[in-house]
């Protein structure tokens, strides 16, 4: 179990919000009980992985209850009226299965992944977990100890607080930009009525997506998982309202690090943007890889840091881009300039015929390396039903991909490249220490 706080990731796949399955022999179902089911053959592999995706997520939650998607997410492995926390993991372990969920801004999923073999047993616990958790007061005080851990686990990682506060600069005042894992005084605070009462706002068949890939016969799958639903039905999406569209362009937290952790970075794209493959291609020239000018300028030509990467994120009205890395406190003022110029410099130059290439064969070989097993075409396939309404082929994230070209490059360069732009730092610092970079920056002053 454990949390995310997007949906990101190098290769044009769900998890960078540009669906990618094979699309061979795939099923898209809406079953009578109202679940959408999406399965996928595979008779090259002995395993069924499957999982359930709820729309909703961390934006969702209103202040008083921030956090209580990820303490639900918890709480379903807390037991059913038909199997306690202890057996449902001695049952999985039985049959050398895995099963975990995770928490974003937008949805949460869970899931298994075992034998062919053993896929009843999958679907016998997973619809357990999902359709009947207790949901008890007495289980809720043991795992609110737990979740409380795991935010000062998280509070102890520089690398983790930057991200968390470069999302508050791009967000203020905003579900978004706040942490999925809430805030000790609101994670304190939860009681079992409201963790309830939002699953039985939530968790109905309406705003649910099952996927499953592997060693399956879709037929027998979609009668499994429709015999085993016992849960309310109707449901819908949440309403969501967009970010006001002001950032705040500096946020420093001051501690005592041996290494100065920082965020540069803009609002990005929506995840339905047509123009989200050439922001693909613009993430894997700037620092996607070891070839991208980042890496090259300012890890390989200068040695000022161990790494430095860049992401996006898309959600379902906005999104972020931005440019990270780890170096020692007396470089970050050079490494912060080096990232800004590189930004400047794309946005007025754009990016060169064998950078393109480059980027798109990149970007190529990931997502097809991505749909080789079984958990990961479920996963690309859930969340892809789940946030754009149907599951792109391959072949058509591919053909959007190569349609990619330099004049599209720069002219997403152009439109989220120049800002207002956030920076985030954590080290030994006060915002007095960086000031001098607000003018190429922007937002709130």
């Amino acid at each position: 179990m454990g949390s995310v706080a997007d949906a990101s990731g190098v290769a044009l796949t769900a998890a960078s919000n540009v669906a990618a399955t094979s699309g061979a022999g795939a099923v898209d179902l809406r079953l009578d009980s109202g679940l959408r089911l999406v399965a996928e053959p595979m008779s090259e592999v002995a395993s069924v992985a499957i999982g359930f995706f709820v729309g909703v997520g961390s934006r969702d939650e209103p202040d008083e209850l921030a956090g209580v998607s990820h303490f639900l997410e918890h709480l379903c492995f807390k037991g059913t009226p038909s199997m306690t926390a202890r057996q449902i993991a001695e049952v999985m372990d039985g049959v050398g299965g895995d099963m975990n969920a995770f928490t974003t801004k937008e949805y949460t999923a869970f899931y298994v992944r075992l034998l062919a073999d053993a896929v009843e047993v999958g679907l016998d616990v997973l619809c357990d977990l999902m359709w009947a958790p207790l949901l008890s007061q007495e289980d809720l005080d043991v795992e609110r100890n737990v979740i409380l851990d795991e935010i000062l686990s998280h509070e102890d990682e520089p690398a983790e607080v930057v991200a968390e506060r470069f999302s508050e600069a791009l967000f203020p005042g905003h579900p978004l930009g706040r942490e999925v894992l809430g805030i000790v005084d609101s994670v304190k605070a939860i009681d079992a009525a409201g963790v309830r009462e939002f699953y039985a706002r939530h968790y109905r068949p309406e705003n649910v997506v099952v996927a499953v890939a592997g060693a399956i016969d879709p037929d027998a799958v979609a009668s499994g998982i429709e015999r085993r639903f016992s849960g309310n039905p109707g449901g819908k999406p949440p309403h969501r309202e967009a970010p006001h569209g002001e950032i705040r362009p500096l946020s420093v937290v001051k501690r005592p690090t041996e290494q100065t952790h920082l965020s540069i970075g803009v609002a990005g794209l929506a995840r339905d943007d047509d123009r989200r493959y050439a922001l693909a291609v613009l993430d894997q020239v700037l620092a996607g890889g070891m070839s991208s000018r980042l890496f090259q300028e300012v890890r390989e030509k200068r040695g000022l840091v161990y790494g430095i990467w860049s992401d996006r994120s898309a959600y379902a009205d906005c999104g972020a881009f931005g440019v990270s890395a780890g170096t020692s406190p007396a470089n970050a003022h050079e490494v912060i300039g080096l990232v800004l110029d590189e930004l400047d410099r794309v946005v007025e130059h754009g990016i060169t015929s064998s950078e393109l290439e480059r980027a798109k064969d990149h970007l190529r070989a990931q997502t097809l390396l991505a749909g080789e097993d079984s958990a990961a075409r479920m996963a690309r396939a859930g969340t892809s039903k789940l946030v754009h309404g149907r599951v792109l082929p391959v072949s058509e994230v591919l053909s959007m991909l190569q349609a990619v070209s330099i004049d599209d490059v720069s002219a997403v360069a152009g439109k989220v490249l120049p800002g207002p732009r956030a920076l985030a730092v954590v080290g030994p610092f006060g915002d007095e220490d960086f000031s001098g970079f607000l003018p190429r920056l922007g937002g709130l002053r």
